[in-house]
């Protein structure tokens, strides 16, 4: 009994710790150019002694650095900030994919080229308009769906061509390219056209589009897919997505650093 008593009243101690380190980080974060110990435990309403040893635990841990004798943000902190951000942008994304999804009734899809990878970044995750199921790797596949296709169109002739000597033209279904000749006439026309038509080349039963969006030099896509039986609203759909995406461009272009 006496052992699960101390460790019952450890908790207010733990907790009171935490609360007192986390008053302590928002009080630095307040001086872009640091402040002293003496100034933070005022204004971390803290006593000095308690404050020095939560100043030196911070610093050590790297949430805190020591400078010219203050102190700033660390990089621990500046993490943890970061991730927040990452997550704050992920779900501006989701919400405005979503609301894009709704109004088309289709899939939605923002994907870019990072590091030499097709990566998707985000889709809608809508019952009554299901994504298509990702059987075959979208990064070893981008050669057969709209997504790839809209992403290879806008690289450099050396990218493209490093790319496709890691993952050589095959075909997965009975409408894929075949060979990378005709991978190359395709992405000829994507670039002229602006726009990436996939009818069943990844996946039976569904059809995608995309069409490419430019920010700096990261090459970005925003894509649709619906079912292969609604074929006809493709590209009437793709016409609505990309007078839509203007409006969104300025979100993307910040989730692209996600």
């Amino acid at each position: 009994m006496a052992i699960g008593n101390d460790q019952s009243s450890s908790h207010p101690t733990l907790i009171g710790s935490v609360q007192r380190a986390l008053r302590l980080l928002e009080a630095v974060a307040a001086h872009a150019d640091g402040a002293p110990a003496k100034q933070l435990a005022r204004e971390a309403q803290l006593p000095l002694p308690t404050t020095y040893h939560l100043l030196r635990t911070l610093t050590h841990e790297g949430y805190l650095r020591r400078e010219s004798g203050v102190f700033v943000i660390g990089e621990g902190a500046e993490s943890i900030g970061r991730a927040g951000a990452r997550r704050r942008q992920r779900r501006q994304l989701a919400d405005v994919l979503a609301v894009a999804g709704r109004e088309l009734g289709a899939a939605v899809y923002f994907a870019v080229y990072r590091e030499g990878e097709v990566e998707v970044v985000a889709i809608t995750d809508d019952p009554a308009r299901p994504p298509v199921e990702e059987w075959v790797d979208f990064r070893s596949s981008a050669h057969t769906h709209a997504i790839g296709q809209c992403l290879l169109a806008q690289l450099d002739e050396a990218s493209r061509k490093e790319h496709l000597a890691r993952y050589p033209v095959q075909s997965i279904t009975p409408f894929s390219v075949r060979s990378e000749n005709d991978l190359l006439s395709r992405l000829a026309t994507v670039r002229r056209g602006q726009v990436a038509y996939d009818r069943q080349e990844y996946a039976l039963g569904t059809v995608c589009s995309a069409i490419p969006i430019r920010v700096g030099s990261v090459a970005a896509t925003l894509a649709v897919s619906l079912p292969a039986k609604e074929v006809h609203r493709l590209q009437p759909v793709t016409e609505r997505l990309r007078k839509m995406a203007e409006g969104v461009l300025t979100t993307l272009a910040f989730s692209i650093s996600i």
